[in-house]
C-alpha cells in the first residue's frame, strides 16, 4: 500500500466514524480528517490568494498550537463591484479571546464623521478605505478608538453572498418584509419569517439602510453572529474547500495562514463561540448639504473601555464588560 493510498484509507475510516455518530470523539476525529484532507491545501490557498500584509507589518511569533492571548482584528466589508472604487460598508473593531471562545464586536457606522488619517481632513469614516485601502482604514479606526489593531480582514460582499449559499443559508430574525425602494437605491424585497435565508437575501439584509445607518449596523452584528454559529458546526468542515474557492481574492487579510488554521481548529474544539456586540452611536448632522453622524462621546468612551477590558488577558470572564454595563452606569 502506497503512502498516498494509506492516507486515503485512514481518512475514509475517520469520516465513516464521524458519520456513524461516534459523538464522544467527534471533534478530534473531525480535526484529524481536516488535517489529512485539507490543512495543506487551506494554507496554500490562503497564502496565494488572501494573505496581504500591510507595509511595516512585522513577522509575529504567532504560529502556535494554542492561542491564549486576546488580539484585535479590523473587519471590513466592502461594496466593490468589478473595478469600481470601493468603500467600506462595514467597519468593526473586533477583539477575539480564543481561550474563552469569546468575541467582542465594536461597530462604527459608515457615516461617522472623523479625521481621516493620512488624508488631512474630516470625512465619513468609510471613505478612508476608498482613499487609502486597508492601511488608511486601519489607521483611522485606531485614531478614533485610541487603540491599535493587530490585524485586518476584508471581505467583498460578493464573497459574502456566495459563502452564505455554500453554508446552506443562515437564520435571520426578520419579522416584517424589508423593502428597498429609495429612488437612488437598488430595488429588492426580503420576505419575512423564512426559516433560512440565502446569500442574496443575507447580503441585502446587511446592506439595507432605508431605516437608519445605525439599524443597519445592528443587522450586521446579527448576521455575523448567525454566520459564526453556522461556521462552528462540525458538519461544515467538508465545505472548507468550496468556501476557499469562493473567497479567493474576495478575502484579504494580514493574518498568516498557519495562524488562521490553528485558531480555527482551536475555536472548533472549544466551547461555543459567544459574541458581544456594541455600536458607537451618533447624531445625524449636515455639513455643506452632506449628511454625517456626529459621534456620541459617551459611546466612544465606553467603546474604548470595552476594548481595554477585553484586550487585557488578566480580565477574568466574569469581569468582561458588556453593553449592559453602560446602561447600569447611566
Amino acid at each position: 500500500m502506497t503512502k498516498k493510498t494509506k492516507k486515503m484509507v485512514i481518512a475514509a475510516v475517520v469520516l465513516v466514524l464521524i458519520a456513524s455518530g461516534a459523538f464522544a470523539f467527534r471533534k478530534p476525529l473531525a480535526l484529524l480528517a481536516f488535517d489529512i484532507f485539507l490543512s495543506d491545501q487551506v494554507e496554500n490557498t490562503l497564502e496565494k490568494k488572501s494573505y496581504k500584509p500591510l507595509e511595516g507589518d512585522l513577522t509575529k511569533a504567532e504560529n502556535i498550537a494554542v492561542q491564549t492571548k486576546p488580539f484585535s482584528v479590523l473587519l471590513l466589508g466592502t461594496d466593490q463591484r468589478g473595478n469600481e472604487p470601493a468603500r467600506s460598508d462595514t467597519m468593526i473593531y473586533s477583539v477575539i479571546r480564543p481561550k474563552e471562545s469569546k468575541v467582542l464586536l465594536v461597530s462604527i457606522p459608515r457615516d461617522t464623521y472623523t479625521e481621516i488619517i493620512g488624508k488631512g481632513k474630516k470625512d465619513k469614516i468609510n471613505h478612508a478605505f476608498a482613499f487609502g485601502g486597508q492601511q488608511m482604514a486601519k489607521d483611522t479606526t485606531e485614531a478614533l478608538l485610541d487603540h491599535t489593531l493587530d490585524y485586518y480582514a476584508t471581505i467583498n460582499f460578493v464573497g459574502l453572498r456566495d459563502a452564505v449559499d455554500a453554508l446552506g443559508g443562515v437564520e435571520l430574525p426578520i419579522q416584517k418584509d424589508i423593502v428597498n425602494k429609495g429612488a437612488d437605491h437598488e430595488k429588492f424585497t426580503i420576505k419575512a419569517n423564512q426559516s433560512i435565508y440565502n446569500g442574496t437575501d443575507a447580503l441585502n439584509y446587511v446592506r439595507y439602510r432605508e431605516d437608519s445607518d445605525f439599524n443597519r449596523t445592528k443587522r450586521q452584528q446579527v448576521f455575523l453572529d448567525q454566520v459564526a454559529k453556522k461556521m462552528m458546526n462540525l458538519n461544515q468542515i467538508t465545505k472548507i474547500r468550496q468556501l476557499l474557492d469562493i473567497m479567493g481574492t474576495n478575502l484579504q487579510t494580514n493574518m498568516q495562514p498557519k495562524f488562521i488554521i490553528d485558531l480555527s481548529k482551536q475555536l472548533l474544539t472549544g466551547s461555543a463561540v459567544e459574541i458581544t456586540s456594541f455600536t458607537v452611536m451618533g447624531e445625524s448632522m449636515r455639513l455643506n448639504g452632506i449628511s454625517y453622524d456626529r459621534v456620541d462621546e459617551d459611546d466612544l468612551k465606553f467603546a474604548q473601555d470595552l476594548i481595554d477590558n477585553w484586550m487585557n488577558s488578566a480580565t477574568p470572564t466574569y469581569q468582561l464588560l458588556t453593553p449592559e454595563d453602560q446602561v447600569k452606569a447611566q
